[in-house]
């Protein structure tokens, strides 16, 4: 006899787990299912875990600002639940967007302003006194060492930037994932690691459960893909389910690097997150006084989808990709150093090489599918990391909405926030639209 669930989740990391938390509150009986040996191991590790608000559209800034509700009552959003592991820990730094070409920030504030985001307008002045190893002079475009038009001498500086006080990063997010799997442990929800899915069964054009590797068979009428860089493939182990997407995702490679701070600046516990368009990179603190620097994906630089059965085999073994590039480290590290002139790049290159699982718009699919009992939360990597637990009760209401009897395709389901006082069209992040060219295409989603 297969055992039996109301709904298996497909991963077990920052966003599979709290809807199985939210799920489980519900009254569903949940099974998480991941082939990594515990939550948050996979692509949720890699992440940069930033808390900001500053997206292109105002449905991205809205969920990102309900998002920072979470994040500032971790405990209260846990249930007060402990972890043998300790709690991960909201950094609240503030989060820094500089005015410049590289961002449409008159479109973020204008969205910020409807939303209601608290900022605050900074001049060149307030960041100098805020951020005091900044050089604030433009060095747009973006471009990268090995064009000679790197090292032109920049003629004029930035316009100033939006601080906003709630932004920050969590300290742990693979931590932050499990602190999310005892809350959900705590509502009856259950979880199996080492286990890989190879096939998601269905009858009469209704899922029935999934197949695993060593052949057992787990029943359920609802499964959730939320297999990040996976999801592609376990899309197409679902009978109908690629084909009725229009939006499909795909793994990209990214890297992040590690940089020393400069020696007389208390980056960690001074500095904020920064988001700079003009260098095609954005920054947060890291232990050690150290700048995590990632990519803002300049035009200028090559992107490399991979297979991710591969890279993860690669990443276990002695294979590259898990190597960072000489040449991408570079150009993340000098053009910091552009605008941190007395930032110490060292000769040794440190930091993070991972995957993000994007969609053809970098906007998530948060939907059904065209297999009843078949949902999706993917093409999250990269910029949804903070809007992780309202997902999470977002997928939870759909859910329950669909199985209820819901068209959520013909009458898309309007999710109400818990903290603002917004509602969000949930057809947004549908599988069937179109291209979303208010995108911009990139992490900043």
């Amino acid at each position: 006899m297969n055992k039996k669930y109301d709904a298996i989740i497909i991963g077990a990391g920052v966003i599979g787990c709290p809807i199985a938390y939210e799920l489980s509150k519900m009254g569903y009986k949940t099974l998480n299912v991941d082939k990594l040996p515990d939550a948050g191991e996979g692509s949720t590790a890699g992440s940069c875990a930033i808390v900001r608000a500053h997206y292109s559209t105002a449905d991205g800034v809205a969920m990102a600002y309900e998002g920072f509700k979470y994040w500032l009552n971790w405990e209260n959003y846990l249930d007060n639940v402990k972890d043998e592991k300790g709690l991960a820990k909201y950094m609240n730094t503030g989060s820094l967007l500089l005015k410049s070409q590289g961002h449409d920030w008159k479109k973020v504030q204008k969205n910020y302003d409807e939303v209601g985001v608290q900022y605050e307008e900074w001049d060149n002045d307030k960041i100098k006194d805020m951020v005091p190893v900044a050089d604030l002079h433009e060095f747009w475009p973006v471009t990268r060492p090995e064009d000679p038009a790197f090292y032109n001498e920049p003629v004029k500086e930035l316009e100033g930037g939006i601080f906003c006080p709630e932004g920050g990063y969590v300290n742990d997010p693979a931590l932050s994932a499990h602190n999310i799997m005892r809350a959900a442990e705590a509502k009856g929800a259950q979880f199996l690691f080492n286990a890989e899915v190879v096939d998601i069964r269905s009858e009469n054009k209704k899922v029935t459960g999934i197949t695993l590797k060593d052949g057992t068979q787990i029943d359920a009428g609802i499964v959730v893909n939320v297999g990040g860089p996976h999801s592609f493939k376990i899309n197409k182990m679902a009978e109908g389910v690629w084909e009725g997407c229009n939006i499909k995702t795909k793994a990209l490679r990214h890297e992040v690097m590690y940089c020393p701070s400069p020696d007389d600046y208390d980056y960690l516990n001074d500095g904020y997150h920064m988001s700079d368009g003009d260098i095609g990179c954005y920054v947060r603190p890291e232990v050690g006084n150290t700048f995590l620097i990632g990519s803002e994906d300049p035009d200028c630089d090559p992107q490399e989808w991979v297979d991710p059965d591969t890279f993860y085999a690669g990443k276990g073994g002695h294979g590259k990709d898990n190597v960072l590039s000489e040449e991408q480290w570079k150009a993340q590290c000098y053009r910091l150093g552009k605008r941190i002139p007395s930032l110490q790049v060292p000769n040794q290159p440190k930091g993070v090489v991972d995957l993000y699982d994007c969609s053809d718009d970098w906007i998530p699919v948060y939907d059904k599918s065209d297999l009843p009992g078949y949902y999706m939360a993917i093409g999250t990597s990269g910029n949804q990391y903070k809007n992780a637990p309202v997902v999470g009760h977002m997928m939870a209401q759909l859910i329950d909405a669909c199985e209820k009897g819901m068209d959520h395709d013909k009458e898309p389901m309007q999710y109400k926030f818990k903290y603002t006082d917004r509602s969000t069209d949930v057809g947004f992040f549908s599988r069937k639209r179109e291209i979303n060219y208010n995108s911009s295409f990139s992490v900043n989603g």
